[in-house]
């Protein structure tokens, strides 16, 4: 699946010193793009947009993300990471939050991509409890995919078009594009539990 922009482009994902963990960093860098798309589709004038008095405004999320995603790679994963006070933008306009999230980003790539196996699977404390940097590490996707789905339903509040992140949208569809709406679709294994 291809989309139309990338912050982080292919080639400048890093080839991770564990094969097998490539997927880390591919996933990271596709997920911090899909999180500056949907970004990118607030003007500054919907910063402050909240959809009830009890919810967090825009602004709030990606403040939220970048400082979040600090704590997470910091505290709990050991990258060496920005002060926190030096984490948000200095102008929290929709481009300066999307580029504090690609300059924040883009270390981590190359950080993750020399660790090695051992590295990963050791338990660190994590809150209250102790969890393997690889269980943390998607821990952190998740979080970031439960923000980022956040925002996307304030775009669809606020009438704008939600862009495509895990496949086609009711705004942005492409030819081959083939979401699971229906129970033949779902079915498409090739095998039954008969088999």
């Amino acid at each position: 699946m291809k989309y139309p922009f990338s912050a982080i482009r292919e080639e400048q994902v890093p080839r991770c010193r564990v094969a097998l963990l490539q997927h880390v960093l591919d996933t990271y860098a596709s997920e911090t793009n899909k999180v500056i798309s949907v970004w990118a589709s607030f003007a500054d004038s919907d910063l402050g947009y909240r959809p009830h008095p009890s919810s967090s405004s825009a602004a709030d999320i990606m403040k939220h993300q970048l400082l979040s995603e600090r704590r997470f790679f910091a505290e709990f994963l050991g990258l060496p990471e920005a002060a926190a006070e030096q984490v948000l933008p200095k102008s929290l306009s929709v481009e300066h939050f999307s580029q504090r999230m690609l300059e924040l980003a883009l270390p981590r790539l190359g950080f993750m991509a020399e660790r090695n196996e051992e590295w990963w699977r050791t338990v660190v404390p994590f809150f209250d409890t102790r969890r393997e940097r690889i269980w943390i590490f998607w821990r952190r996707v998740l979080h970031t995919a439960h923000h980022r789905t956040q925002l996307t339903v304030y775009l669809r509040l606020l009438g704008k078009p939600v862009p495509a992140t895990y496949g086609p949208t009711a705004d942005v569809s492409w030819q081959g594009a083939d979401p699971t709406t229906t129970v033949e679709a779902a079915g498409r294994s090739g095998k039954t539990s008969r088999d």
